[in-house]
């Protein structure tokens, strides 16, 4: 692990983003809520706030952090579902790879409960939206030629 020990302990935010594309069969039966195994937008938000409380034990070099707060949000477009995730803390080092865990695990969650209705479904589009604080800034992507790629 990379020693953090002199940086100082500052506000820290990432904001993450993904896309879960997917047949209008499956896409109909998660608006309608009847997917045989549950509400997946709802489990995938869980899912990926839980997988945010545990990046460091995912990615081996990570640092373990204090979360002040993880939020996962999914919208449902034409073609799949969108799953954004915030996370926040304050410490020596970044959550941008809590931000993308989260975004990773929601969306695998997706695909978990709505295999059984599209097992073509694609994941796609991860990436980092936004991440403040820490010794080298801000940073925010440019455009949003990523996210117009996921529609």
């Amino acid at each position: 692990m990379v020693d953090v020990s002199a940086k100082p302990v500052t506000a820290r935010s990432a904001r993450a983003r993904g896309f879960i594309r997917m047949g209008s069969a499956a896409l109909s039966a998660i608006r309608r809520r009847d997917v045989p195994k549950g509400d997946p937008l709802e489990i995938a938000r869980i899912a990926g706030i839980a997988a945010a409380k545990r990046t460091s034990e995912l990615i081996p070099l990570c640092h373990p952090l204090p979360l002040t707060h993880v939020d996962v949000t999914t919208r449902l477009r034409h073609n799949g579902v969108e799953i954004e995730a915030r996370a926040t803390t304050n410490a020596q080092t970044g959550v941008e790879m809590e931000a993308l865990s989260a975004v990773t695990v929601a969306a695998l969650t997706v695909y978990d409960m709505a295999k059984a209705l599209d097992k073509g479904m694609e994941i796609t589009g991860i990436y980092l939206v936004e991440k403040t604080g820490g010794q080298r800034g801000d940073y925010r992507r440019g455009g949003d030629a990523a996210r117009r790629r996921t529609r």
